[in-house]
């Protein structure tokens, strides 16, 4: 995934291989913090680096494996708690200093790339046809929804998931290009559709801004992994529009193999 203009903040290249290489799948790093559970079977290790992307934003955590010297350890999860990266695995863990090859599942991972990715073309969709935000959104492999809060003239289309789903085939089939790029949070101040959340699941501190942009199609602050083209992202169904109260209308969509209709 390409940086177009602004570069990371300093030493998040480094640190955080996911924010720069969604496609990267093995790494090694050095051990820095261990967490022990109270069995002493189990627990969880901070690394110097890491390209296991952990839960946020609606986005699952990665999972896959550290080998080190003495064996191969499982991570189950994945978490950020006050700025440190966690990897929880299985086994007892290894000391500091420990040398790891961390790998990542890379059948999962895709999955969710272009699970995610496809849920931000529905947002561009609906942010272009309608200029509505999201106000929230969950993913697993292959599934994900999003929250708009549609006024009830727009939502009491029945064939609006028919509409939304072609459009989204649409904007798949052009191969839009997708690059990632980190501004300056004024920026993001200025213009309205770069953060389309609540501002406030932006903490004010995070400056500059991880920014994924769909060329021509969709610009917005983002953390998680996405493709490089929506090209990859295959074929996408919309399985249900639902009503979730007076300001919350809900999209759901599963991400299919094949190229769009």
């Amino acid at each position: 995934m390409g940086v177009p203009g602004n570069p990371p903040p300093p030493g998040l290249a480094d640190t955080e291989l996911f924010a720069v290489d969604a496609y990267r799948t093995e790494f090694e790093a050095t051990v820095t913090e261990v967490e022990r559970a109270p069995d002493g079977q189990s627990g969880r290790v901070a690394l110097a680096r890491t390209a296991f992307y952990p839960t946020g934003g609606g986005q699952p955590h990665d999972i896959g494996t550290l080998q080190t010297a003495d064996g191969t350890y499982f991570v189950t999860g994945v978490r950020r708690e006050r700025g440190i990266i966690w990897h929880t695995i299985d086994g007892e863990p290894p000391a500091v200093g420990a040398e790891v090859q961390g790998t990542i599942d890379w059948g999962r991972r895709h999955q969710l790339m272009r699970t995610h990715t496809a849920l931000h073309v529905l947002c561009g969709v609906i942010w272009a046809d309608y200029a509505i935000p999201v106000t929230g959104g969950n993913m697993e492999p292959l599934k994900g929804r999003l929250d708009f809060p549609f006024p009830a003239a727009a939502w009491g289309s029945a064939d609006l998931g028919a509409q939304v789903e072609r459009r989204i085939n649409e904007e798949i089939a052009k191969a839009h290009e997708i690059v990632v790029d980190f501004l300056p949070r004024t920026d993001a101040d200025v213009d309205p559709a770069l953060i389309r959340t609540s501002a406030n699941l932006i903490p004010r501190e995070i400056d500059p801004l991880r920014v994924i942009d769909i060329v021509g199609l969709d610009r917005q602050a983002d953390g998680g992994t996405h493709l490089l083209s929506t090209a990859e992202v295959g074929r996408v169904r919309v399985v249900g529009t639902e009503s979730k109260g007076k300001d919350n209308k809900r999209i759901r969509i599963e991400v299919l193999e094949g190229a769009p209709e």
